[in-house]
């Protein structure tokens, strides 16, 4: 980290929120100074944030979550605000300009969580899921040497019973939904401790005695105190979680602007989303006819889905998917692959099991070693019934696994990682928005089929026009239920008749609306970046190529697609839809 010169000393104490000097403080610092202090609060905030971005001296560090902590991060992030305000003041530009509203709309979203939503008080997967993420980033990338990463990975683990007391002190009245979820993931955590954390710890102890029984000292507590609160979250707070979900329309509209740089009129958003659902539901009803006119367009994806791995070879499906898209970017010039590395297909580690079908983890921007990357792909949970599994499986039928594919690697999250130590600035390299990492995500489904992937397949085009109607189910269900007094069960509805989900991962969906209210990022940002697009082929004229466009595009960073159109297109002043 860049440390403070000595004379802006009282002004770097001001931004960081540490009280300060008697004197009057000087100007306030330079924005490059204001990121870095920034950065540096917000890494000793969420210590495994710092591990995940590749900055390594964060890694003996866990997460305090005490009332006294939120108040004090609070009181932090108001003073950081009003650094940002002063340096907005002075107009800063290009880069400087860029980076600053980054970091001001983030500071605005973070108050508005922590302040408003308040999620710390609601949502008890915040917590349970915690310490199996910090250990398991120190596990599963080698980044330095096995015996220190144990060693990190213990102080974690030592942690983690005050993390649960937290927990227990902080969640009064939580949705059901979120307390389902949370108990889901605290008891896939105890077995990940026991059993994967336990595993390696021996390995990566290398015969060293001592640092073995520190390290079950520490696991057997964290083991402890998460089966007692499975226990707890099962017992004491399911029968009291009556708490809502919905976080309103006034905080929706809020989150748009901060988190995306949003600012229609939530009734346009809505009727935008609405629109899109009924065209591309009119197109999967047109290909499904294609497929088999005999048939309803609900039967038509059934029988697709029949072709279905097993359980066992889930994995192994997911891993024949990877080189046939990843050549076909190459052979069509789509976009630039700048490494030959590919990424790792895994199960989603069980502490991470909150509804997600497939993910993507890639290594930091300031990772130096490590270069392991994850698709993760979840697997049925043991407990379910055969109908559930059943229905679980079949949304990785063989057409929609290419789909997935395409999202999560080859040109999706991935490949767009890949360029993440190109971006500009330290802070364009820290900061994303959902809008651009899942929309370009998303819009590569459907651009990859433009340009021949799948050779015309009615199954592939099916696929993929199954997977936008899921994404444009989020969009309406995540705006319903927190502005329109939806229920998850509504939200089922939704997208079992327009989205033609099975039951089971229906439910999953709209449940996942619930605590991840703006979820309408993957449609919304898709349609932004063909607008997009669609500018900068008119603005290039005869210079425009599709891969010009597409590498310009990642280069430049996941930053919301306001300031996209500002770097791409310089003095554009056309809408973003």
């Amino acid at each position: 980290m860049v440390k403070a010169a000595f004379g802006v000393s009282c002004a770097l104490a001001l931004v960081i929120g540490t009280g300060g000097c008697a004197t009057k403080p000087p100007a306030a610092p330079p924005v490059g100074l204001f990121a870095d202090a920034y950065f540096d609060s917000a890494f000793a905030w969420s210590p495994s944030y710092g591990t995940s971005v590749g900055l390594h001296q964060y890694d003996k560090q866990m997460e305090v979550r005490s009332a006294e902590a939120f108040q004090k991060r609070i009181e932090t992030v108001k003073s950081q605000l009003k650094a940002a305000e002063s340096l907005a003041a002075a107009k800063p530009a290009g880069d400087d300009a860029i980076d600053l509203e980054l970091i001001h709309n983030a500071l605005r979203s973070e108050l508005l969580e922590l302040q408003t939503v308040q999620g710390w008080r609601r949502n008890p997967m915040e917590y349970v899921g915690a310490a199996g993420g910090a250990v398991d980033l120190l596990m599963k990338r080698d980044f330095a040497p096995a015996k220190e990463r144990l060693a990190a990975a213990t102080a974690r683990l030592a942690a983690t019973p005050a993390l649960i007391a937290a927990m227990k002190a902080n969640v009064t009245n939580p949705p059901k939904e979120f307390t389902d979820l949370a108990i889901r993931v605290a008891a896939g955590s105890v077995g990940f401790l026991e059993k994967d954390v336990a595993a390696w710890a021996k390995q990566a102890a290398g015969g060293d005695a001592a640092a073995l029984a520190e390290f079950a000292q520490a696991n057997g507590a964290a083991v402890a105190a998460m089966k007692d609160a499975a226990a707890w979250l099962k017992a004491d707070l399911l029968p009291r979680s009556k708490g809502a979900y919905a976080i309103g329309a006034e905080n929706f509209s809020k989150k748009l602007l901060y988190e995306e740089m949003m600012d229609l009129p939530l009734e346009r958003v809505l009727a935008v989303g609405q629109a899109n659902l009924e065209k591309d539901y009119q197109a999967f009803v047109e290909t499904a006819k294609k497929i088999d006119p005999k048939r309803t367009p609900a039967e038509v994806m059934k029988m697709l889905e029949i072709d279905h791995p097993t359980e066992a070879d889930l994995l192994p499906a997911a891993r024949r998917t990877i080189e046939g898209t990843r050549a076909f970017l190459i052979e069509k010039k789509i976009v630039t692959v700048p490494s030959e590395v590919r990424p790792r297909i895994e199960e989603t580690p069980p502490y991470a099991r909150t509804g997600g079908f497939a993910s993507m983890d890639t290594p930091g921007p300031f990772e130096a070693k490590a270069s392991e990357a994850f698709y993760y792909v979840t697997p049925p949970e043991k407990e379910w019934d055969a109908r559930h599994k059943e229905e679980h499986l079949r949304l990785y039928n063989k057409s929609v696994m290419q789909i997935i594919t395409i999202h999560e690697a080859f040109p999706g999250h991935y490949l767009q990682f890949l360029y993440g130590k190109q971006f500009p600035t330290k802070t364009r390299k820290l900061v994303g928005a959902a809008s651009n990492i899942e929309g370009w995500a998303h819009y590569t489904e459907q651009m990859l089929l433009e340009q021949g992937y799948g050779n015309g397949d009615p199954k592939i085009r099916l696929a993929q026009l199954a997977e936008a109607l899921l994404r444009d189910c989020r969009y309406i269900t995540g705006i319903m239920l927190h502005t329109q007094g939806w229920t998850v069960e509504q939200g089922q509805k939704l997208f079992v008749e327009k989205g033609f989900q099975q039951p089971a991962n229906a439910y999953e969906e709209a449940r996942r609306g619930a605590y991840n209210p703006t979820y309408l990022y993957y449609t919304l940002g898709k349609l932004m970046i063909y607008k997009l697009r669609g500018d900068y082929e008119k603005a290039k004229g005869a210079g425009y190529s599709l891969q010009g466009f597409h590498d310009e595009f990642v280069k430049n960073g996941a930053m919301p697609l306001t300031l996209m159109r500002r770097v791409m297109l310089p003095g554009d002043t056309a809408p973003l839809l």
